[in-house]
């Protein structure tokens, strides 16, 4: 009876000493991946601005990227989400912006977001990217998906202007007048002209599915205002909108912005 108990400890040692090593190497292993993510980004000139790029160690087929904005002063803020910028390297979607600065979605600054695009392609990058957009970052890709719906995969926001009339001619008006070159009153007679949520039928044809996350109590991009009537409009043109509110939340940096499982989900899905 005696040998047996102890034999039975030395098993049971035995096994918590194997599920130690196995775990460890584990543990080693995800290290090893952690210390291959780009620590730093690669930055080219695009027409005098500035790209940026965190190319993902071992891209998925076909090389899918997120391009993210607002891209400003040289930085792509999303590589700083340890959560996103994990699973979107891992996944092997790479990440890449254009600063462009302050602009708000006008015909010219979209068209200088197509020479990004197209250095991109030139690249090799996959010719329909996921755009996301945080914030004024939503008019930004919004403004130029519209024009190009058949180079866009599919389309997320994070607390995203999808409305001109709302944020842009409210809050940040001068920028925004800056950006279209034309006097308020001219801007206001021409909106649905330029406005996103006016401009939604070349997308829905093309299918491009959109995710966005909101705070039903932001007051600075009021959700009611942009992804809700994004989401309603979006739906009646014959599109495909997810929408996650957030009860209680605003403009804020968050997890509940920024550790969303449900957003990861539809890039990796998205990506193949």
């Amino acid at each position: 009876m005696g040998m047996k108990i102890i034999a039975a400890f030395v098993y049971i040692d035995l096994t918590m000493k194997l599920i130690t090593l196995l775990l460890s190497l584990v543990f080693a292993h995800q290290a090893i991946a952690e210390d291959n993510l780009p620590k730093k980004a690669e930055t080219f000139d695009v027409s005098g601005h500035k790209a940026v790029l965190y190319a993902a160690p071992k891209p998925a087929e076909g090389k899918p990227w997120v391009w993210y904005a607002p891209t400003l002063n040289g930085g792509v803020s999303l590589a700083g989400r340890p959560m996103y910028f994990t699973a979107f390297m891992k996944a092997g979607i790479s990440i890449a912006g254009f600063d462009l600065g302050e602009v708000r979605g006008s015909p010219a600054s979209s068209a200088k977001f197509t020479l990004f695009y197209d250095a991109m392609v030139k690249r090799g990058f996959s010719a329909k990217p996921i755009l996301l957009g945080q914030s004024r970052g939503g008019m930004m890709t919004l403004a130029w998906a519209f024009r190009n719906p058949d180079k866009v995969k599919a389309w997320v926001g994070i607390y995203p202007v999808c409305n001109l009339a709302s944020w842009p001619l409210k809050n940040s008006k001068p920028q925004t007048l800056a950006d279209y070159a034309l006097p308020e009153a001219d801007l206001l007679a021409r909106l649905k002209e330029f406005n996103p949520i006016d401009n939604l039928a070349g997308l829905a044809a093309n299918k491009v599915p959109m995710f966005s996350v909101h705070g039903d109590s932001d007051v600075v991009v009021p959700y009611d205002d942009n992804s809700k009537l994004l989401k309603e409009r979006y739906e009646a043109a014959g599109g495909s909108f997810s929408v996650k509110i957030v009860p209680g939340e605003g403009h804020k940096v968050g997890p509940s912005f920024f550790e969303c499982q449900e957003l990861v989900d539809f890039v990796l899905k998205h990506a193949k």
